[in-house]
This record gives structure tokens, sequence and C-alpha cells, in this order.
């Protein structure tokens, strides 16, 4: 058996669904921590785990230049590695290859491209990005893609997807089969419906584990992500994990489980704690404003994480405004709570019928600071 499936509930084109893998059970839909280098930014794993997230991210091309796959899989693998015994997903290392534009150079067998870190050349083929995936021990491993930079011309989308879909067929034939793991292809095609089913057509073809789609939350907009999903995802195998790579922004997440998505990851909530951001139940709080300076309330009186618990805003903007280390790890714990705490409303919203309800409540709730207080703050990705 590879990677266990069941979609257990659904409501509307939402879906309430379980996934197995060799590292436990992980309940969709769901949100992943990225653990970019063997580790969630400002967490212990202990941490983590205390969020409720039980399935995180790494990252193929960070730890294939340091401290290499080879290294970890002597050392255990990558779950040993960082004291984490749920699952794993690996990217490809498609995207970050792709933020190196100046430094790669794309063609048929794969990326060749410099080290950020000393200027070394490496060859990425699709083999080779899968070995790396094997050798990190990936419950979830991830076929190579282009992610096609956005906007290009629609010429350049198509020659992008097509690749990719040649990099996919070499994925899935390099991938070794094991109990509980399990590999996804990757939909390219831009802002293009008929691209995007095109692409979906192929790798349905190939036949994968899990079907990702790529390629958006670069710079594209939420209304155009939106109708990419609505062209998209019907098209998906109906009994499989569907994943949105990159996304996103709680308003994001809400409206992808709408169409239909399962699993997501982003840097947003812990990059956000890093730099003074709070997700709330109630709009988006920026620990820096001086409004808070003097404010006994907790972040959000409904989470139940640390920082809500036991310190009250006006701390936690003292740390930040201080720049102690304290403060950006209790609002990444505070936020990575917060994503899985809306990913469990969600889920318990499909299961009773009433997501649409909960998606109403949700857009009300987070658009009240912005009309009242004005301490909404626009994040970035």
């Amino acid at each position: 058996m590879t990677l266990g499936f069941e979609v257990l509930a659904r409501d509307g084109k939402a879906r309430r669904g379980r996934l197995v893998t060799a590292h436990g059970v992980v309940e969709t839909p769901v949100f992943m921590p990225v653990g970019t280098a063997a580790t969630v930014k400002a967490m212990t794993p202990e941490g983590v785990a205390a969020t409720g997230a039980r399935l995180v991210l790494g990252n193929t091309y960070h730890l294939m230049l340091r401290p290499g796959a080879e290294r970890i899989a002597a050392l255990g693998g990558l779950h040993r590695f960082m004291n984490w015994s749920y699952a794993i997903l690996t990217d490809s290392g498609g995207f970050q290859v792709m933020s190196l534009a100046k430094l790669r150079k794309i063609g048929e067998e794969g990326v060749t491209f410099r080290s950020h870190l000393d200027g070394s050349a490496h060859l990425l083929t699709p083999e080779r990005s899968i070995e790396i995936q094997r050798l990190l021990g990936a419950d979830v491993t991830m076929a190579l893609d282009e992610c096609t930079p956005y906007p290009s011309p629609r010429e350049a989308v198509e020659a992008s997807m097509e690749l990719s879909m040649r990099w996919a067929e070499r994925s899935r034939r390099s991938f070794v089969e094991r109990p509980g793991h399990g590999i996804f292809g990757i939909v390219q095609g831009g802002v293009h419906p008929d691209l995007r089913l095109r692409s979906v057509a192929r790798l349905i073809g190939i036949g994968f584990d899990g079907y990702a789609v790529g390629g958006l939350a670069i710079g594209e907009g939420q209304a155009a992500t939106f109708a990419v999903l609505d062209a998209t995802v019907p098209a998906l195998p109906p009994d499989q994990p569907r994943y949105l790579m990159g996304v996103g922004k709680p308003a994001d997440l809400v409206g992808a489980v709408m169409r239909g998505v399962d699993m997501f990851d982003c840097v947003l909530p812990t990059r956000s704690g890093r730099t003074a951001q709070a997700f709330t139940r109630h709009g988006v709080l920026n620990l820096r404003n001086a409004g808070h300076a003097d404010n006994p309330a907790p972040l959000d009186a409904e989470c139940r994480c640390p920082a809500c618990t036991g310190y009250s805003r006006a701390y936690l903007h003292h740390l930040c405004r201080s720049g102690e280390i304290l403060g950006a790890m209790l609002l990444t714990a505070h936020n990575l709570r917060y994503y899985a705490d809306l990913m469990a409303e969600m889920r318990q919203a499909i299961e009773k019928g009433g997501l649409a309800d909960f998606a109403a409540a949700f857009a009300e709730a987070q658009a009240r600071p912005q009309q009242e207080s004005g301490e909404w703050v626009e994040d970035q990705r």
C-alpha cells in the first residue's frame, strides 16, 4: 500500500478527508507549517505538534545544499534528524530554483544552477529530486516541476507546462514505492484554464497518489487564483488528495476549501510571527502598533495557545518593540495554532454541512476590525 486517502464527508465541493501515511494519520483539510531547513522557524518540534500539526513541509533545494541529503540519510532520515515523529511532505525544489533567475539554466535534462550559499554548480533532474526526497524519507514526495513566473506570455507558459509534464513522467518512474509513502504530480499552466486542464489530463494519465495545483500565489491575485481552482479542481480525481501549493492567507484557505482543496502550505503564519503580526478570529494585529502598549487583553480570547493564555497584548507589544526573541516565538506559535484551529473548524463545519455559514461568519468577523479599529494590516506572502 502507498498513501491511503478517504473522503469522509462532503459539503458542496468541500471535502472532509483522512490521509494515512507511514508516520501517522493526517485529517484534512490541513495546513502544513513550513520547515524549510529541517526546522519550523522559532519553534521546537514539540511546539509545532502542540499547535495540532501532524504534517510539515521540508525543502528539497535547501536540504540538498545544506546539510546534504546523503548526510541526513546516514543520520537516520529527516524525521530522526529534526526529531519530528509525524508526517513530512517535501517539495521538489522547483519553486526555489525558479527564484534563482540569474543563477540557473533550465533544459530538458533538468535545472543547472549555482548555490546561493557558495556558488557551487549543481544539476537538479527529476530523477535526482526524487532520489533526494527518498533519502530524506519524505512521506509525500513532489514531482519536479518548473514554476512559471507571473506574468509570462502564453507561449512561455505552455512550453513550461509541457516541460513540467515530461518531468512529471520521469519523476513518477523514479519514485520507489514504499508502504505509507506516495508521490504527487503538480498541475501547471498559469492562469490559462485550457492549459491547466491539459496538464491535469497528462498527470492523471501518468498516475499519482495525489495532485497539487502549483504556480499560484505568485502575484496573480486572489480572484485569478480562485478562477484557476474553479477550472482545475473539478477535473482532478475525486478520490485522491488535492494540494494547493504556497497558499496562503486565511481567506485564501477558506475559499480554496470551498472549492475542494484538501492541503495547504505557506510561510505566512511563521514569517508574520517574526514580524510582529498575529492572526486572530477578528483580523490581523500589528503588535508594533502603539495602541497595544497598555492593553491587558489577550491576542484572541478564544485561542488556547501559550501566547493567548499567558500574556497580554501589552507584553507582546513590549517584546516586539524590544526585539526580543520570545516575541517571535510566541507569535509564531499563536499563528500556527490559529491556522490549525481554522482548519479544524472547517473540518467540523463540513461534517455538519455548514461550511457556507461558517465562511460567511468568518468573512464578517475578519472585516470588522478593518471597519472599527483600523488595526488591519496587509500581510506579505
